[in-house]
C-alpha cells in the first residue's frame, strides 16, 4: 500500500505544479506570446508531443518542477510575439498568473471541504478539557473574539491563533454576559513537535449548523488562516523560531502527502489546499529565479518606464537559480535522511 499512497502524492503534487504552469501557459497565450514547450516535470524528456500550435507538450523523468519555454523569456529574440516584446502589464499578468492560479486551487479545495461537513466549530466555550490551563481565566459562556490582539471569526481561526502564539501568556478577549473582557496573560496547555513549542487548545467549543452563509464565511477565513500560517512559518523560519529541520522540499512534502492519504481522504485534501497555497505564497516571494524575483524587476520597470538591463537581471537571476538549486539539494539530502530514521 505504501506504493500506492506514493504515487497518490506524486499525482497530486504533480497537478499543482501543472495548474501553475497552465496560469502561465493560458495568459501567454493570451497575449500572443510565442510558445515553444509546455514541460510538466524537470530533467530527460519521457514523452514529448509537438501540438497543432507548434508547442512541444513534454512530460520529464523528475516530478519536482515545470515550466512554460516562451521565446524571449531568457535571451534577446527579433520575434514580434517573443515575452520580452509584450507590454510589462501583459508580462507581469503572465509571471503571476501561475501563483495565483495555486492560490485559486487551494482556495477552491478549502470551499468543498468545508461544504462537506455538517457543523462548524465557532468560538464559544463549551467546556474544559481535565487538564486545562486557561480556565483560569475562561469559562464556559465565553465567545473569544481576540486573540493576542488578532479578531478571530471562527473556531479554526481561534485554533490557529492559539497554536502559534499560546505556548506563553497571550491577550484573549472574550465576550461575556454583552460585556468585552480582556484578559491580559492567559496561559493555554503546550505540545512540542520536532523541537518545537506550540500552543494547544484545552477546550471544546460549541459548533453552528451549515447553511450558506455559514459555509462562505468559514470556506473564507479557513483560507485567510492557511495564508497566514504559511506566511507566518516562513517568518518564524526567517527569525529562528524553527530550524532548517522543519524545511521540507518535494521529497518531504510528497512524504507528508503519503501520511496524509493514510490517514483519511479529507487531511489528504487539506493536505493539498495548504500546499497549494504554500507553492503560491512561495512563488510570489522577490527572490532571484522564483515568479516573485521577476515581478520586482517588471514592478521596476513599470515604474520607472525603463527596463532594467538584460545582463544585470540575468546575472541577478542566474545567481538566485544556483542558489536556490543548492537549496533544493540541501533540502532534499535531509529530507532522504528523514526518511531512513
Amino acid at each position: 500500500m505504501i506504493i500506492v499512497y506514493i504515487l497518490i502524492a506524486i499525482l497530486i503534487f504533480g497537478v499543482l505544479i501543472f495548474v501553475h504552469e497552465l496560469g502561465h501557459f493560458l495568459f501567454a497565450k493570451k497575449f500572443g506570446v510565442a510558445i515553444t514547450e509546455f514541460s510538466l516535470g524537470m530533467g530527460p524528456k519521457l514523452i514529448s508531443k509537438k501540438g497543432n500550435d507548434g508547442v512541444d507538450y513534454s512530460l520529464r523523468i523528475l516530478p519536482i518542477g515545470g515550466f512554460v519555454a516562451m521565446i524571449g523569456e531568457d535571451e534577446e529574440s527579433d520575434d514580434p510575439n517573443s515575452f520580452d516584446k509584450k507590454p510589462a502589464w501583459q508580462r507581469f499578468i503572465i509571471v503571476m498568473a501561475g501563483a495565483l492560479m495555486n492560490l485559486i486551487v487551494g482556495f477552491i479545495i478549502v470551499f468543498f471541504l468545508t461544504l462537506s461537513k455538517d457543523i462548524y466549530p465557532t468560538t464559544v466555550i463549551a467546556g474544559f478539557s481535565d487538564n486545562s490551563v486557561s480556565n483560569q481565566y475562561l469559562q464556559p459562556g465565553d465567545k473569544i473574539v481576540e486573540i493576542d490582539g488578532t479578531r478571530v471569526h471562527t473556531g479554526s481561526e481561534m485554533s490557529y491563533e492559539i497554536t502559534r502564539k499560546g505556548y506563553e501568556p497571550i491577550s484573549v478577549t472574550v465576550e461575556r454576559n454583552g460585556q468585552k473582557i480582556t484578559f491580559d496573560q492567559v496561559s493555554f496547555g503546550t505540545i512540542t513537535e520536532q523541537g518545537v513549542v506550540f500552543g494547544r487548545v484545552d477546550f471544546s467549543v460549541f459548533g453552528e449548523e451549515k447553511n450558506f452563509g455559514n459555509v462562505i464565511k468559514h470556506s473564507f477565513f479557513t483560507s485567510k488562516s492557511m495564508v497566514k500560517m504559511v506566511w507566518e512559518s516562513l517568518l518564524d523560519l526567517i527569525t529562528g523560531r524553527y530550524g532548517v529541520e522543519q524545511v521540507s522540499g518535494p521529497i518531504g512534502v510528497t512524504g507528508a502527502i503519503a501520511e496524509a492519504a493514510k490517514t483519511d481522504a479529507y487531511t489528504l485534501f487539506y493536505m493539498a489546499a495548504v500546499i497549494a497555497i504554500n507553492l503560491g505564497i512561495f512563488n510570489l516571494l522577490p527572490i532571484p529565479a522564483l515568479d516573485g524575483g521577476t515581478l520586482v524587476f517588471l514592478l521596476i520597470e513599470m515604474i520607472s518606464r525603463k527596463r532594467v538591463p538584460k545582463k544585470i537581471e540575468y546575472t541577478i537571476r542566474n545567481i538566485g537559480f544556483a542558489l536556490l538549486m543548492a537549496l533544493v539539494v540541501f533540502v532534499a539530502f535531509k529530507d532522504v535522511i528523514y526518511l531512513f530514521k
